[in-house]
């Protein structure tokens, strides 16, 4: 626990002090999605660094905040890198670390088209006491978070994520749909799940100043996730499922500001899930660690 706070604490300081020593890159409009993914990826040599939080509700049990901090680097134009550290806070238990994540987003078409596909997939090294939604798969539902920290930490989970993306852009409106497949290494049967979204900003014309609150600065959207059941009993019969409003605001200082409201559609659900997150980005990232490395500029 004392480690994680201490990485916690570096990202959020790594965010603070960004301003100092890079210039605000030029605005771009953010996906303002927490679970589901666009076709979007990060612009190559540049690092995101972004802070998230879920506060969730139990019916029977103690609510909880989860949170988790990304590392995101554009590697080339068609592929993705992010790494995640997360843990969470169950009220009137503990605070946990619950462990990391390696994702990697691959663009399978060099152009944009009607439908963009982009491949997922992702290594995931956590303990049971895991909290943070990031995504819902399988049989997943609320009572699973019943279990104590010191007994839901004593399971260690491997898992390999596949998702497929597919997703569009359409006069403004962006429209995504991702399915998921997903195994744990042990000996379990795949699980499956599924994010829809659309987002548009609140304006196409960009003004011609900088401003903070133009509404072209802010896209609002809807998404839509839950579980699929597994190999053995695919369907919607004992699944949680989510819709959630979601906001997002680019600041013209680079900073970008995310928060939604989720609301569970089914009695295997948390009745409410409360998102927030913030994120900065740092243009040339790759290209200054390589001249600090003496190479080519």
């Amino acid at each position: 626990m004392i480690l994680f706070c201490r990485l916690a604490l570096l990202g959020l300081f790594s965010l603070s002090v960004l301003p100092l020593f890079f210039p605000p890159p030029a605005l771009a409009q953010e996906s303002p999605y927490f679970v589901a993914y666009d076709h979007y990826l990060e612009e190559p040599g540049n690092l995101e660094i972004e802070y998230f939080s879920t506060y969730g509700t139990q019916r029977v049990g103690n609510s909880f905040h989860a949170f988790w901090t990304e590392f995101e680097y554009g590697a080339t134009a068609w592929w993705t890198t992010e790494f995640y550290l997360d843990g969470q806070t169950t009220f009137h238990d503990s605070t946990v670390f619950t462990g990391f994540r390696w994702e990697n987003r691959f663009r399978l078409l060099k152009h944009e088209h009607f439908i963009n596909p982009v491949l997922y997939l992702e290594y995931e090294n956590k303990n049971g006491a895991d909290k943070i939604l990031k995504e819902v798969e399988g049989h997943d539902v609320e009572s699973d978070f019943l279990v104590s920290n010191a007994e839901a930490r004593k399971d260690h989970i491997h898992e390999m994520e596949l998702k497929l993306i597919l997703s569009s852009t359409f006069k403004g409106w962006n429209f995504t749909e991702n399915t998921l497949a997903a195994k744990n290494l042990s000996n379990s049967p795949w699980e499956f799940g599924y994010a829809l979204g659309a987002s548009r900003p609140l304006a196409l014309k960009a003004s011609a100043k900088r401003c903070t609150f133009c509404p072209q600065n802010f896209i609002g959207g809807v998404e839509m996730y839950g579980g699929l059941g597994d190999r053995h009993s695919f369907g919607l019969h004992d699944t949680s499922q989510y819709l959630a409003p979601v906001l997002a605001w680019n600041l013209p200082s680079g900073w970008e500001l995310r928060i939604s409201s989720g609301f569970g559609l089914n009695d295997n659900s948390h009745r409410f899930l409360m998102r927030w997150g913030v994120s900065r980005e740092i243009t040339g990232f790759g290209s200054m660690v390589s001249r600090l490395f003496g190479g080519r500029k």
